[in-house]
């Protein structure tokens, strides 16, 4: 068992009190998952506490409870602060601190998850790695992140994410990353910061808490170079990536199928060959983002490149399968912005099937944007002759503006859009499955699998 607190760490981390001498393997927020020797943290939110789950905590196996409100508990395991979340925090700052290895910090509009998970394959070729979990990317999720970094990695990845002005630079300031990399600046939370101008600045704040001599990353095509250049702290550097001349990082040669992608790799003095096997512009480009993260540090691009091959996206991120025993679906399910649509869209007209579909769910937190961003999605639709089947109340815009012929479906929900596509579905069909995870496209996802089992071998 790796131990990463002991209660001597945790007192001095936190400033609380435990009496129980404790060994700490991992640390948990959810007894529903919790692990033999988790520290489990009590936090309170707007709808549930965790202190009213500290008895079952204890009996699923926890070394030990972070609270702030013991009630009737005795129990000498529980760890005692003045608040749980500032306890978190603590936690990951003092993980942060006694941490000497490298550390790489991920924002953008789309591709955070995606970028940081070829960051964790190719960086763990290299040495041991520590990365956020899923998209474990807010106000809690990276103070959790640091807080589960084993000291004696070589590497530390953190995604950091917002909603809102002012959100990254308090994260980013709890990570002070040696290299910092925006993957896209896009409409996702348009809604919310109200122009691409201001999103690009928000993205851009990830900068200041750079180590001096730390290098930034961002793609060459990006909207927003201004702020990025304003928001560098004076010792750091500026790489840009992409497919231009002008690129630090540049991607040459590329060649795009249903094989994957292949390019030559041009960074800073070195050129490097790159083969991915699932296919995607977009994933080249996470893949040029990573690998230059990776020869900013200082470190082994062969190698990296090398395990980047067998990088495969995860669930609801660009997953291939297949379903009903006779259709292929890109998984895309997650979440959605107009970009990563439109990304998406281009890797399906990649694959070699009989028909083209995709089903689409609303785009949220647009605002006033919403019916125009949706709207303005179909000229990728009619470009990839994709048939259309859309649900949700925004992306009725984009059905409306298709011609009939490609026009498959409307519903108001994802749950009723299910039942009709998988009526809708052929042998030899491609599949994408996409939409903003508030609008519950896993609900097609499911009822595809929940058919798939009915259909005979």
């Amino acid at each position: 068992m790796t131990v990463l607190w002991t209660s001597n760490d945790l007192r001095a981390a936190t400033g609380g009190g435990i009496e129980a001498d404790v060994q700490v393997s991992g640390i948990s927020i959810d007894t529903r998952t919790i692990k033999q020797g988790d520290l489990f943290i009590a936090l309170k939110g707007e709808n549930s506490d965790g202190h009213a789950h500290i008895a079952q905590a204890l009996q699923s196996g926890a070394a030990c409870v972070m609270v702030h409100d013991a009630g009737p508990h005795t129990d000498s395991r529980l760890l005692v602060v003045a608040d749980t979340m500032r306890g978190l925090e603590d936690l990951g700052q003092f993980a942060r601190n006694r941490f000497h290895g490298q550390v790489v910090a991920v924002t953008g509009s789309v591709g955070k998850t995606t970028t940081k998970d070829m960051l964790l394959v190719a960086l763990s070729a290299l040495g041991p790695t520590h990365a956020s979990v899923a998209s474990y990317n807010n106000h809690w999720g990276v103070p959790l992140t640091l807080a589960r970094l084993p000291k004696d990695a070589r590497f530390c990845i953190s995604e950091i994410g917002m909603n809102h002005a002012g959100e990254i630079s308090p994260l980013a300031a709890q990570v002070r990353p040696d290299v910092a990399v925006i993957t896209t600046i896009g409409t996702a939370h348009l809604g919310h910061m109200g122009s691409i101008a201001a999103i690009a600045e928000e993205k851009a704040s990830l900068f200041g808490a750079l180590s001096s001599g730390g290098t930034a990353i961002v793609p060459d095509d990006a909207p927003g170079q201004d702020f990025f250049a304003r928001a560098l702290p004076e010792s750091c550097r500026l790489w840009k990536s992409g497919l231009s001349d002008h690129a630090n990082i540049r991607i040459a040669d590329l060649i795009c199928d249903a094989d994957g992608s292949r390019f030559t790799l041009c960074v800073d003095d070195a050129e490097q060959r790159v083969e991915l096997s699932v296919p995607g512009r977009h994933l080249a480009r996470n893949a040029a983002l990573a690998l230059g993260v990776v020869k900013a540090l200082g470190s082994d691009l062969a190698k990296a490149a090398s395990a980047l091959t067998s990088f495969v996206p995860g669930a609801g991120r660009g997953q291939m399968r297949i379903v009903l025993d006779c259709v292929k679906l890109l998984d895309e399910s997650y979440n959605a912005s107009g970009p990563s649509v439109r990304a998406a869209l281009e890797t399906l007209a990649l694959l070699p099937g009989q028909r083209r579909l995709a089903a689409l769910g609303d785009i949220r937190e647009l605002g006033e944007f919403a019916e125009a961003e949706h709207r303005s999605l179909a000229q990728t639709v009619i470009e990839t002759d994709t048939i259309a089947f859309c649900c949700g109340p925004h992306m009725r815009a984009l059905f409306d503006a298709l011609p009939s012929a490609l026009q498959g479906a409307y519903a108001p929900d994802a749950a009723t859009l299910a039942s009709i596509l998988c009526e809708a579905l052929r042998p030899g069909d491609l599949l994408l499955v996409k939409g903003s995870l508030g609008s519950r496209m896993r609900d097609v996802i499911s009822a595809l699998d929940n058919a798939s089992d009915t259909v005979p071998a």
